[in-house]
């Protein structure tokens, strides 16, 4: 399911086509985690801040990690990717801090959509996949909806 040009939520059989959901040219800089990893706050800065070598200035919190996903210009790359596997998981015992987590992916890349381009083109140069369980797919693409609203206001 495609909440946003930048975001996408996958579950086995879904039907997703790869070239929807990967830049059509340059280099990419394919980052995989686990939301099983990310039980709390602490791991899942430590997932990204390990997978994606944040500069050491990194500050361990949520708005830390959206400056350093707005950033990423110490990975030579033009487009970078952050497929997230049982994204369902992810911070699943704290509904505060998982709504942050998301809110965060959520605005990071659509601060990385928002640039000058012709009218009509779609253009990010960050992509979040969510891949999660085909039972879980529904709620999470209702609940990613449900923070997108939240965060445009």
């Amino acid at each position: 399911m495609r909440i946003a040009p930048w975001m996408h939520v996958v579950a086995p059989g879904g039907g997703v086509r790869l070239d929807e959901l990967l830049p059509v040219s340059g280099t990419v800089h394919v980052v995989r985690l686990n939301g099983q990893d990310m039980p709390d706050e602490i791991s899942a800065f430590r997932e990204f801040d390990e997978a994606l070598r944040f500069p050491e200035y990194f500050g361990w919190n949520w708005d830390a990690l959206y400056d350093c996903l707005r950033d990423l210009r110490w990975l030579s790359a033009d487009a970078h990717v952050l497929i997230i596997e049982s994204a369902e998981s992810a911070l699943a015992d704290d509904e505060v801090a998982r709504d942050e987590f998301f809110r965060t992916l959520w605005r990071a890349g659509r601060r990385w959509s928002y640039t000058k381009r012709p009218e009509g083109a779609t253009l990010s140069r960050l992509f979040v996949v969510l891949s999660c369980g085909t039972e879980s797919a529904d709620s999470l693409a209702t609940r990613l909806g449900e923070i997108q609203g939240s965060s445009d206001h």
